[in-house]
C-alpha cells in the first residue's frame, strides 16, 4: 500500500511540474539576473515612433541602426530578438541574433556584427526579414529585445525563437527594448 501511494505521488507531482512549465508553446523572455538596463535606441525611429519604409518589406528591407547603452562591463555578449506581437497568426518573429560583441555599442543600417549568429526568421530567411503587416490593417509593433549576456551562447543557426530563450535562461545581465511601429 505505501509504494502505491509513492508511485501516485510521485506521478502527481511529476503532471504538476509538467504542467507549471507549460507556457503553450513560448517560452517567456527570459530576465536579467540583475536590475540593469540596456538603453536601445536608434537613429533612424524613437521609441514608439513609425519605423521608416526602408527598413521594411515595402523598401530595402534592411536591419535599422541601432544602438545601446548601458551594457554592463562583464557582459560577453549580445543577443537580438525582433517580433511582431500583432501578427494575426501570433506573434512573428522578425530577427534573431546571438553572439554579438557586447563592447560593439552601434550598429550601422543592414549590417549585423561579423561574429554574431543570424537565426531563421517568421519567413524561413536567415536574418532580418523588416515589418511586413497585410495591407488595411492597424500599424503593428515591432519589438527589438536587446540582452547583454554573461556567456556566449551555443546554438545552431537553425534556433527558434524558443530555443534562443531557454539558451539565455539564467545568462542575462541586463536587457533593454525598442519598440517601433509600421502599417501599410
Amino acid at each position: 500500500m505505501d509504494r502505491r501511494l509513492v508511485i501516485v505521488a510521485g506521478a502527481a507531482l511529476t503532471l504538476l511540474a509538467s504542467g507549471c512549465a507549460d507556457t503553450g508553446g513560448t517560452s517567456a523572455a527570459p530576465t536579467p539576473s540583475a536590475s540593469h538596463r540596456v538603453t536601445v535606441s536608434s537613429p533612424a525611429f524613437t521609441d514608439g515612433g513609425t519605423i521608416p519604409r526602408r527598413f521594411t518589406c515595402d523598401g530595402e528591407d534592411i536591419s535599422p541602426p541601432l544602438a545601446f547603452s548601458g551594457v554592463p562591463a562583464s557582459a560577453t555578449t549580445l543577443a537580438v530578438v525582433a517580433e511582431d506581437p500583432d501578427a494575426p497568426h501570433g506573434t512573428f518573429t522578425h530577427w534573431l541574433l546571438w553572439n554579438a560583441p557586447a563592447r560593439r555599442t552601434t550598429w550601422p543600417a543592414g549590417q549585423a556584427p561579423r561574429t554574431a549568429t543570424q537565426g531563421r526568421n517568421g519567413f524561413q530567411k536567415t536574418g532580418y526579414g523588416g515589418p511586413c503587416p497585410p495591407k488595411g490593417a492597424a500599424p503593428h509593433h515591432y519589438v527589438f529585445s536587446v540582452y547583454a549576456t554573461d556567456r556566449a551562447l551555443n546554438l545552431p543557426a537553425t534556433a527558434t525563437p524558443d530555443d534562443l530563450r531557454r539558451a539565455l535562461t539564467g545568462h542575462p545581465l541586463a536587457s533593454g527594448t525598442l519598440t517601433g511601429r509600421y502599417g501599410r
